[in-house]
Protein backbone atom coordinates (compact mmCIF):
# COMPACT_ATOMS: atom_id res chain seq x y z
CA UNK A 1 0.00 0.00 0.00
CA UNK A 2 1.23 3.67 -0.30
CA UNK A 3 2.95 5.49 2.16
CA UNK A 4 0.39 8.31 2.41
CA UNK A 5 -2.89 5.70 3.17
CA UNK A 6 -3.60 7.27 6.42
CA UNK A 7 -4.18 11.00 4.34
CA UNK A 8 -5.96 9.42 1.69
CA UNK A 9 -8.54 7.30 4.22
CA UNK A 10 -8.92 10.62 5.60
CA UNK A 11 -10.08 11.82 2.88
CA UNK A 12 -12.17 9.38 1.48
CA UNK A 13 -13.83 8.89 4.91
CA UNK A 14 -14.84 12.60 5.01
CA UNK A 15 -16.20 12.06 1.67
CA UNK A 16 -18.36 9.23 2.57
CA UNK A 17 -19.05 10.72 6.63
CA UNK A 18 -18.93 14.92 6.10
CA UNK A 19 -16.76 14.15 9.21
CA UNK A 20 -12.94 14.60 9.41
CA UNK A 21 -11.04 12.10 11.69
CA UNK A 22 -7.80 12.38 13.27
CA UNK A 23 -5.21 10.26 11.55
CA UNK A 24 -4.01 8.93 15.17
CA UNK A 25 -7.81 7.06 14.91
CA UNK A 26 -7.63 5.92 11.62
CA UNK A 27 -3.89 4.38 12.03
CA UNK A 28 -5.10 2.90 14.85
CA UNK A 29 -8.33 1.34 14.25
CA UNK A 30 -9.43 1.87 10.19
CA UNK A 31 -5.94 0.63 8.92
CA UNK A 32 -5.88 -2.05 10.48
CA UNK A 33 -9.35 -3.51 8.93
CA UNK A 34 -8.23 -2.56 5.68
CA UNK A 35 -5.01 -4.27 5.78
CA UNK A 36 -6.94 -7.03 7.19
CA UNK A 37 -8.56 -7.94 4.18
CA UNK A 38 -5.99 -6.69 1.88
CA UNK A 39 -3.19 -8.78 3.21
CA UNK A 40 -4.53 -11.89 3.28
CA UNK A 41 -4.80 -14.45 0.98
CA UNK A 42 -8.63 -15.21 1.45
CA UNK A 43 -11.02 -13.86 -0.96
CA UNK A 44 -14.65 -13.53 0.59
CA UNK A 45 -15.68 -11.37 3.66
CA UNK A 46 -18.81 -10.41 5.47
CA UNK A 47 -19.04 -7.10 6.90
CA UNK A 48 -21.98 -7.12 9.66
CA UNK A 49 -23.67 -5.14 12.26
CA UNK A 50 -26.59 -3.66 13.38
CA UNK A 51 -28.41 -0.81 11.75
CA UNK A 52 -27.16 2.50 11.75
CA UNK A 53 -23.82 0.80 13.24
CA UNK A 54 -20.85 1.97 10.03
CA UNK A 55 -20.66 -1.46 8.20
CA UNK A 56 -21.76 0.10 5.00
CA UNK A 57 -20.09 3.08 5.12
CA UNK A 58 -16.59 0.79 5.97
CA UNK A 59 -17.25 -1.57 3.52
CA UNK A 60 -17.29 1.66 0.74
CA UNK A 61 -14.46 2.52 2.56
CA UNK A 62 -12.34 -0.51 2.43
CA UNK A 63 -13.39 -1.11 -1.54
CA UNK A 64 -12.35 2.54 -2.39
CA UNK A 65 -9.02 2.59 -0.34
CA UNK A 66 -7.74 -1.00 -1.53
CA UNK A 67 -8.80 0.04 -5.23
CA UNK A 68 -6.62 3.49 -5.04
CA UNK A 69 -3.64 1.82 -3.32
CA UNK A 70 -3.54 -1.91 -5.24
CA UNK A 71 -4.26 -3.54 -8.49
CA UNK A 72 -7.11 -5.42 -6.08
CA UNK A 73 -10.61 -4.78 -7.26
CA UNK A 74 -13.43 -5.43 -5.06
CA UNK A 75 -16.56 -6.40 -5.44
CA UNK A 76 -19.33 -5.27 -2.77
CA UNK A 77 -22.34 -6.61 -2.50
CA UNK A 78 -25.16 -5.54 0.33
CA UNK A 79 -27.47 -7.87 1.38
CA UNK A 80 -30.23 -4.59 1.34
CA UNK A 81 -29.88 -4.96 -2.84
CA UNK A 82 -31.18 -8.58 -2.59
CA UNK A 83 -34.59 -7.88 -0.77
CA UNK A 84 -37.44 -9.50 -2.41
CA UNK A 85 -40.26 -6.76 -4.29
CA UNK A 86 -43.03 -5.29 -2.88
CA UNK A 87 -45.31 -7.60 -4.85
CA UNK A 88 -43.22 -10.43 -3.73
CA UNK A 89 -43.07 -9.56 -0.13
CA UNK A 90 -46.63 -9.41 0.25
CA UNK A 91 -47.27 -12.90 -1.91
CA UNK A 92 -45.67 -14.40 1.10
CA UNK A 93 -47.19 -12.57 4.26
CA UNK A 94 -50.40 -13.78 2.31
CA UNK A 95 -49.11 -17.61 2.26
CA UNK A 96 -47.33 -17.40 5.51
CA UNK A 97 -47.77 -14.61 7.82
CA UNK A 98 -48.70 -10.54 7.38
CA UNK A 99 -45.71 -9.33 9.21
CA UNK A 100 -43.53 -10.96 5.92
CA UNK A 101 -44.78 -7.53 3.92
CA UNK A 102 -41.93 -5.54 5.96
CA UNK A 103 -38.94 -5.88 4.69
CA UNK A 104 -35.46 -6.78 6.60
CA UNK A 105 -36.01 -10.37 8.16
CA UNK A 106 -34.40 -13.18 6.96
CA UNK A 107 -36.74 -14.99 4.53
CA UNK A 108 -37.45 -11.52 2.68
CA UNK A 109 -33.83 -11.56 0.41
CA UNK A 110 -34.08 -13.00 -2.83
CA UNK A 111 -31.53 -15.39 -1.58
CA UNK A 112 -31.12 -17.78 -5.04
CA UNK A 113 -30.27 -15.18 -6.40
CA UNK A 114 -27.50 -13.97 -4.13
CA UNK A 115 -25.82 -17.54 -4.31
CA UNK A 116 -25.93 -16.96 -7.87
CA UNK A 117 -23.66 -14.05 -7.93
CA UNK A 118 -21.68 -15.98 -5.17
CA UNK A 119 -21.32 -18.79 -7.69
CA UNK A 120 -20.00 -16.63 -10.71
CA UNK A 121 -17.32 -14.66 -8.07
CA UNK A 122 -15.86 -18.05 -7.46
CA UNK A 123 -15.99 -19.16 -11.20
CA UNK A 124 -14.60 -15.58 -12.19
CA UNK A 125 -17.71 -15.34 -14.64
CA UNK A 126 -17.45 -11.61 -15.38
CA UNK A 127 -19.39 -9.65 -15.64
CA UNK A 128 -21.69 -10.17 -12.66
CA UNK A 129 -24.67 -7.73 -12.61
CA UNK A 130 -26.45 -7.33 -9.14
CA UNK A 131 -29.24 -5.98 -8.44
CA UNK A 132 -29.96 -2.45 -6.13
CA UNK A 133 -32.99 -1.97 -3.75
CA UNK A 134 -34.65 1.38 -3.39
CA UNK A 135 -35.94 1.77 0.30
CA UNK A 136 -37.62 5.11 -0.39
CA UNK A 137 -39.73 3.51 -2.72
CA UNK A 138 -39.48 0.05 -1.07
CA UNK A 139 -39.20 -1.90 -3.99
CA UNK A 140 -36.28 -3.38 -6.84
CA UNK A 141 -34.97 -0.47 -8.50
CA UNK A 142 -34.47 -0.81 -12.20
CA UNK A 143 -30.47 0.81 -11.36
CA UNK A 144 -28.14 -2.49 -11.32
CA UNK A 145 -24.66 -2.77 -10.55
CA UNK A 146 -21.92 -4.42 -12.87
CA UNK A 147 -18.89 -6.09 -11.61
CA UNK A 148 -16.19 -6.92 -14.59
CA UNK A 149 -13.23 -7.89 -12.16
CA UNK A 150 -12.70 -8.66 -8.49
CA UNK A 151 -10.78 -10.23 -6.98
CA UNK A 152 -12.21 -9.82 -3.32
CA UNK A 153 -15.98 -10.53 -2.33
CA UNK A 154 -17.84 -8.28 0.39
CA UNK A 155 -20.90 -8.94 1.52
CA UNK A 156 -22.12 -6.55 4.14
CA UNK A 157 -25.82 -6.51 6.19
CA UNK A 158 -27.60 -6.50 9.42
CA UNK A 159 -28.20 -10.63 9.68
CA UNK A 160 -25.46 -11.48 7.99
CA UNK A 161 -23.37 -14.40 9.76
CA UNK A 162 -26.11 -14.73 11.93
CA UNK A 163 -26.62 -17.98 13.74
CA UNK A 164 -30.55 -19.43 14.12
CA UNK A 165 -31.48 -18.09 17.32
CA UNK A 166 -32.41 -19.97 20.47
CA UNK A 167 -35.62 -21.21 21.41
CA UNK A 168 -35.93 -19.61 24.73
CA UNK A 169 -34.63 -16.42 23.59
CA UNK A 170 -37.26 -16.55 19.98
CA UNK A 171 -40.15 -17.32 22.08
CA UNK A 172 -39.12 -14.22 24.15
CA UNK A 173 -41.96 -11.17 23.47
CA UNK A 174 -39.22 -8.38 23.47
CA UNK A 175 -41.84 -5.82 21.99
CA UNK A 176 -44.92 -4.96 20.63
CA UNK A 177 -44.70 -6.12 17.52
CA UNK A 178 -43.83 -9.95 18.59
CA UNK A 179 -46.48 -9.73 21.65
CA UNK A 180 -49.44 -8.18 19.72
CA UNK A 181 -48.54 -9.82 16.01
CA UNK A 182 -47.32 -12.54 16.40
CA UNK A 183 -48.74 -14.13 19.14
CA UNK A 184 -48.55 -17.94 17.47
CA UNK A 185 -44.90 -17.33 17.03
CA UNK A 186 -45.31 -18.09 12.87
CA UNK A 187 -43.37 -15.25 11.94
CA UNK A 188 -40.39 -16.03 14.40
CA UNK A 189 -40.27 -19.55 13.35
CA UNK A 190 -40.43 -18.48 9.66
CA UNK A 191 -37.29 -16.63 9.75
CA UNK A 192 -35.46 -18.27 11.89
CA UNK A 193 -35.97 -21.61 9.88
CA UNK A 194 -34.63 -19.55 7.00
CA UNK A 195 -31.73 -18.54 9.26
CA UNK A 196 -30.72 -22.15 9.96
CA UNK A 197 -30.95 -23.60 6.29
CA UNK A 198 -30.73 -21.38 3.00
CA UNK A 199 -28.87 -18.22 5.03
CA UNK A 200 -26.42 -20.65 7.14
CA UNK A 201 -25.25 -22.30 3.92
CA UNK A 202 -24.96 -18.88 2.69
CA UNK A 203 -22.45 -17.50 5.42
CA UNK A 204 -20.51 -20.56 5.56
CA UNK A 205 -19.20 -20.33 2.40
CA UNK A 206 -17.50 -16.27 3.29
CA UNK A 207 -13.88 -17.00 4.46
CA UNK A 208 -14.10 -14.38 7.52
CA UNK A 209 -16.77 -12.08 9.08
CA UNK A 210 -16.09 -9.22 10.86
CA UNK A 211 -18.82 -7.84 13.15
CA UNK A 212 -19.45 -4.52 14.15
CA UNK A 213 -21.18 -4.34 17.99
CA UNK A 214 -22.71 -1.94 19.42
CA UNK A 215 -22.26 -2.07 23.53
CA UNK A 216 -26.35 -1.19 23.10
CA UNK A 217 -29.54 -2.25 20.93
CA UNK A 218 -30.32 1.95 22.09
CA UNK A 219 -28.02 3.36 20.04
CA UNK A 220 -29.72 1.74 17.03
CA UNK A 221 -32.95 4.34 17.19
CA UNK A 222 -30.97 7.24 16.76
CA UNK A 223 -28.56 5.77 14.45
CA UNK A 224 -31.14 4.44 11.95
CA UNK A 225 -33.25 7.68 12.18
CA UNK A 226 -29.76 9.89 11.15
CA UNK A 227 -30.19 7.73 8.87
CA UNK A 228 -33.14 8.18 6.95
CA UNK A 229 -32.67 11.91 7.40
CA UNK A 230 -29.39 11.70 5.63
CA UNK A 231 -30.96 9.55 2.99
CA UNK A 232 -33.34 12.13 2.32
CA UNK A 233 -31.14 14.85 2.38
CA UNK A 234 -28.94 12.99 -0.30
CA UNK A 235 -32.64 12.36 -2.58
CA UNK A 236 -33.97 15.84 -1.99
CA UNK A 237 -37.01 14.02 -0.81
CA UNK A 238 -39.35 14.02 1.99
CA UNK A 239 -40.71 10.77 2.10
CA UNK A 240 -38.97 9.10 5.20
CA UNK A 241 -39.63 7.70 8.21
CA UNK A 242 -40.42 10.16 10.90
CA UNK A 243 -38.82 9.06 14.45
CA UNK A 244 -41.79 7.31 15.58
CA UNK A 245 -42.06 5.57 12.64
CA UNK A 246 -38.20 4.58 12.70
CA UNK A 247 -38.63 3.22 16.43
CA UNK A 248 -41.91 0.95 15.04
CA UNK A 249 -40.03 -0.09 12.39
CA UNK A 250 -36.78 -1.20 14.35
CA UNK A 251 -38.94 -3.63 16.38
CA UNK A 252 -38.86 -5.93 13.19
CA UNK A 253 -34.90 -6.40 13.88
CA UNK A 254 -34.44 -6.06 17.60
CA UNK A 255 -34.35 -9.83 18.70
CA UNK A 256 -32.00 -10.40 16.10
CA UNK A 257 -29.61 -7.43 16.75
CA UNK A 258 -29.91 -8.39 20.68
CA UNK A 259 -28.78 -11.95 19.71
CA UNK A 260 -25.99 -10.97 17.33
CA UNK A 261 -24.68 -8.32 19.92
CA UNK A 262 -24.52 -11.79 22.35
CA UNK A 263 -23.44 -14.41 20.18
CA UNK A 264 -21.44 -12.83 16.96
CA UNK A 265 -18.56 -12.42 19.25
CA UNK A 266 -18.28 -15.99 19.51
CA UNK A 267 -18.41 -16.42 15.62
CA UNK A 268 -16.80 -13.14 14.54
CA UNK A 269 -13.44 -13.60 12.51
CA UNK A 270 -12.55 -10.08 13.89
CA UNK A 271 -14.57 -8.34 16.36
CA UNK A 272 -14.93 -4.26 15.88
CA UNK A 273 -16.56 -2.57 19.09
CA UNK A 274 -18.32 0.38 18.95
CA UNK A 275 -19.21 3.23 20.83
CA UNK A 276 -22.51 5.21 21.26
CA UNK A 277 -21.13 8.26 18.69
CA UNK A 278 -20.38 5.10 16.20
CA UNK A 279 -16.82 5.72 16.45
CA UNK A 280 -14.55 2.31 16.90
CA UNK A 281 -13.34 2.03 20.37
CA UNK A 282 -11.69 -1.24 20.06
CA UNK A 283 -10.60 -4.34 17.53
CA UNK A 284 -10.00 -7.35 18.99
CA UNK A 285 -8.81 -10.67 16.62
CA UNK A 286 -9.74 -14.09 16.87
CA UNK A 287 -8.17 -16.14 14.38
Amino acid sequence: MKKNIDFIIQKELNNLTGKKFSKSYICKYILPIIQYIDKTNDKKFIISGSQGSGKSTLSKLIKIIIEKTSSKKVMLLSIDDYYLSKIDRYNISQQIHPLLITRGVPGTHDIKKLKEHLGQFKKKQFPIITPTFNKLKDDISKKTKVFNKADILILEGWCCGANPIENKFLYKNLNKVERQLDKDFKWRNYYNSKLRSEYHKIFKSFDRIIYLQPSSFHFVLNWRYAQEKDNAKKTKTKNFMNKNTTKNFILYYEKLTKWMIKNMPDKADMLIKVDKAQKIKKIIYYD
